[in-house]
């Protein structure tokens, strides 16, 4: 599922993060870094989705 989700992150940032976390800070984060640019938002959106300490859903 990591998979689908970071080829989600690299076409949308936002939405891969949305998949991960939900409308939380890191939503509202990554949506402010892919308006500054689409490149950090990729970022934090891999970041996020490939972190250990994951947030039980």
């Amino acid at each position: 599922m990591d998979i689908l989700r970071i080829i989600i992150a690299i076409l949308l940032p936002p939405a891969g993060v949305f998949l991960q976390e939900g409308l939380g800070k890191h939503f509202w984060i990554n949506i402010l870094l892919t308006l500054l640019g689409y490149i950090p938002g990729i970022v934090h959106a891999i970041y996020i989705i490939a972190r250990e300490d994951r947030r039980p859903v």
